[in-house]
């Protein structure tokens, strides 16, 4: 029991009393000062309030709810009374506060965020799509961490609607093919068909029938502008069936088209890949050698490709490093006389990139975890000598000779195995798995609890590189934890977890639900891998097909062709890799280490880098530690320099331009917006002069907000291109109607909070029950030891005061006894 104080000051008491105590003892010296000494302690201790907690189970029969109905204008696509008789049902059993959205903007995060915590539990009834206020991922979040359960109730679709918008970079480079992506949407996933038609500058640029039967189509189009200043686009669709609201069926989107960036490349091989696909898309200066490049603060990027560190004095290489301080770009290409070939190690030039040119260390190749079912089902259904043969056929795959391996059983609980991951290339480390596996037996719980070894299995790959594979083994009996074990494969798949599930037939009841529906095909289909559920028989084997990912021995390491090795995008939200689909391998790379701080983008299986950035002073710097495509005595990258891999080029060095625009006379930048929501510009003066804007020829009002830098929030209340001085503002249709129909990406983070999804009807039937039952929690509360204290003080002195009466009780006794005596002598 852990005891605490309230007003441990009053402790300070103690003292005078010890004074006071030491002087009655060297006055009196008798046992009285040391009692009445001791009831003052605990006299003090008692105003000092002493107190523990106890931990007890709280059951709130009428649970306080706080329902909030979304009525603003985009859930005109449901009944209009949606929640209404929910609340009053509500209402009517347990204390229900309603809140009530409205208007042209939803901001469901906001009132999550409002009634979080204070013992309120929320019920949402909405479609799910906030577009103003806290984002709502954030506050579903907050409200977890808060033990705030939100349930949501989803309205049932009464018509559809299709809505449209142009995606793409404003600031676009003049005379390049740019990509722009229109994205159609429609709130149910029937067959809708429309017209679309595309217009450049005004005038219809190209038209088309389509048909969708999902929600959301993405239409890739490409446009080039062969003149500079202020363009746009637009796109229109007309469906030919229903649509409930018109004004989301056109799109404006605005472009500023700009010169070419000026780049310096420096390269012996002015005709290679690298160079053909810069001086297409950029005004390059092209020189052999770095002395001949003049002055470089004109250039908005400088790219070294292939140079070894004696080709640069000291004096250039302290130029270069000033450069990208000042904020210039810097992109390093290696090759047979870079990085490691190139003598880059401890150099000057390697103080500003972001990996030093030494060999990493091996972290790549395949980390594999086996996830097990050994619940009680696998044995009373015949399934778990299936189940464990498996696994060690699976252990057995040639290309997993190099794999490092985990296993993982799950029951009602998960844990790990194998004693986290082995290292198949040692036989000794594969029997030993294979003999852990094969004495595995059910456990004695009856739940098959899948979620539970996927957490197991999260914790062993977080962190982890290389490629990564998680594979499930089941009889697929995971009716009970179907919706947290989807929660948690997404997770893994959201750390580049490569997931698989083998289902072994059987007659497990709990593996169907009422429609024969499988949850194991389910859950796969749901996470949008299909093709990596295995659905077979008893006796027989999954194959499952791994590439082969060795690891390059020392030698091969050191010649300049290491064989061919397929590429991953490590980060794949990046600027420069998101709006890329890699594909294909390389031959080689140059050996260097990712210093701290710097980024991984891309690498190869192995877990080699071959794409790293940071920042560097104000600059960026990137390290492509592959070739240009066409060295003599390597070629190792060809194929990153055809097809959709070539946006990696592209995207690496609008990364390092950062700021295309060039740095001179007066540059605006405002970002296209809905109408009623407000756009802020920026406007950078680097010439003299005073700085004047005018929004459709009305003056705005700038602020100063830095060195030369002015500010304005502008917020025209008309759909269209608008003008700022030359530059180009888009304001669309209100973005309350961009998101039509159910948001279903919630759902995860609604389970996580401990709540629930209905529909209408069953949360009249089930909500209320659930929210009792999640009203059961463990509160801690304060118990005062105080009387405990005082008693314990008052028992002492009234012993103290009993003892001595009894003392001087005996005392007169024997006095009187000693005086009869004496009479009678």
């Amino acid at each position: 029991m852990n005891v605490a104080l309230e007003s441990p000051e009053m402790l300070l008491l103690i003292i005078p009393v010890i004074i006071a105590g030491f002087y009655l003892l060297r006055k009196t010296k008798t046992k009285l000062v040391e009692w009445r000494m001791l009831v003052a302690f605990l006299l003090v201790l008692a105003l000092a309030a002493p107190y523990t907690t106890v931990t007890q189970t709280v059951n709130e029969e009428d649970p306080s709810l706080v329902l909030i109905q979304d009525r603003t204008t985009s859930m005109g696509l449901f009944p209009e009374d949606t929640g209404t008789g929910l609340y009053e049902a509500l209402a009517a059993d347990t204390p229900t506060t309603l809140v009530q959205l409205t208007g042209e903007k939803t901001s469901l995060g906001d009132a999550v965020v409002q009634y979080s915590g204070l013992g309120n539990q929320i019920v949402l009834v909405t479609d799910g799509n906030s577009n103003a206020g806290k984002d709502l991922t954030e506050a579903l979040r907050f409200a977890r961490d808060a033990d705030t359960p939100v349930y949501l109730v989803q309205p049932e679709l009464e018509t559809n609607d299709l809505s449209v918008e142009m995606l793409g970079d404003k600031t676009v480079v003049v005379d390049n093919q740019n990509e722009f992506d229109i994205v159609v949407r429609q709130a149910s996933e029937q067959s809708v068909s429309y017209f679309l038609e595309v217009y450049v500058d005004g005038k219809i640029s190209q038209s088309r029938q389509f048909s969708q039967d999902t929600r959301n189509n993405t239409i890739p189009i490409n446009q080039a502008f062969t003149t500079l200043g202020a363009h746009n686009l637009s796109v229109k669709i007309t469906p030919s069936g229903e649509d409930f609201n018109n004004s989301n069926n056109e799109f404006y989107k605005s472009l500023y088209v700009i010169p070419k960036p000026k780049i310096t490349l420096v390269t012996g091989e002015t005709g290679s890949p690298l160079a053909n696909i810069l001086s297409n898309l950029y005004e390059v200066s092209v020189v052999n050698d770095y002395s001949g490049a003049g002055n470089i603060t004109d250039s908005k990027v400088l790219v070294l490709d292939n140079r070894i560190i004696d080709s640069f004095s000291e004096a250039e290489i302290k130029e270069i490093k000033n450069y990208v301080s000042n904020g210039g770009g810097l992109i390093v290409v290696g090759g047979d006389k870079a990085f490691n070939y190139g003598k880059y190690l401890n150099s000057s030039l390697e103080e500003v990139l972001p990996v030093v040119s030494k060999p990493s260390e091996f972290k790549g190749g395949r980390n594999l975890v086996l996830i097990l079912d050994i619940s009680p089902s696998t044995a009373a259904h015949g399934t778990l000598g299936d189940i464990l043969s498996n696994a060690i056929f699976i252990l057995r795959n040639d290309n997993l000779k190099d794999a490092n391996v985990g296993v993982i059983a799950f029951g009602s609980v998960g844990y790990d195995v194998s004693g986290g991951f082995l290292f198949m290339g040692l036989p000794q480390n594969l029997a030993l798995l294979e003999d852990k596996i094969s004495q595995l037996t059910p456990s004695e719980e009856a739940e098959t609890s899948l979620d539970q070894g996927l957490d197991v299995a999260k914790e062993m790959l977080e962190g982890e590189d290389g490629e990564l594979d998680a594979i499930i083994i089941s009889d697929g009996g995971i009716e009970d934890s179907y919706d947290a074990s989807l929660e948690a494969a997404k997770e893994l798949q959201d750390l580049g977890v490569n997931l698989y599930f083998v289902h072994i037939r059987s007659s497990a009841p709990s593996q169907a639900d009422q429609t024969r529906t499988l949850y194991a095909e389910e859950l796969m289909q749901e996470l949008g891998l299909q093709n990596n559920y295995l659905h077979i028989n008893m006796g027989e084997r999954a194959n499952i097909e791994f590439e082969d990912t060795v690891e390059p021995s020392e030698e091969e390491e050191e010649t300049e062709d290491l064989g061919s090795y397929q590429l991953l995008e490590y980060s794949p939200d990046h600027f420069i890799t998101k709006s890329v689909n890699l594909t294909g391998s390389i031959t080689g790379y140059n050996q260097v280490t990712p210093k701290a701080g710097a980024e991984r983008l891309v690498i190869t299986v192995t877990g080699q880098p071959v794409l790293t950035t940071w920042r560097f002073g104000l600059g960026r710097v990137v390290t492509f530690t592959t070739d240009n495509g066409e060295g003599e005595g390597t070629r190792w990258a060809s194929a990153l320099y055809n097809g959709s891999n070539s946006r990696l080029i592209s995207g690496m060095t609008n990364w390092a331009i950062g700021n295309p625009q060039a740095e001179e006379g007066a540059v605006v930048e405002a970002l296209d917006t809905w109408l009623g929501t407000p756009s802020d510009l920026t406007l950078i003066m680097y010439d003299e002069g005073v700085p004047q804007l005018k929004l459709d020829g009305a003056q705005l009002d700038l602020a100063l907000t830095g060195r030369n830098t002015y500010e304005a929030s502008v917020n025209p209340d008309e759909i269209g291109i608008h003008d700022i001085s030359g530059y180009p503002l888009a304001v669309n249709y209100p973005l309350e109607y961009r998101d039509v129909g159910l948001n279903n990406d919630i759902k995860p983070l609604i389970l996580s909070t401990g709540g629930e999804i209905y529909t209408e009807k069953e949360a009249r039937a089930f909500l209320l029950k659930d929210a009792r039952q999640n009203s059961e929690r463990e509160a801690t509360e304060p118990v005062s030891l105080k009387i405990y204290v005082l008693l314990a003080a008052l028992a002492l002195y009234l012993g103290e005061v009993l003892v001595r009466r009894i003392r001087e009780m005996r005392r007169l006794k024997q006095a009187q006894g000693e005086t009869g005596a004496e009479e009678a002598a």
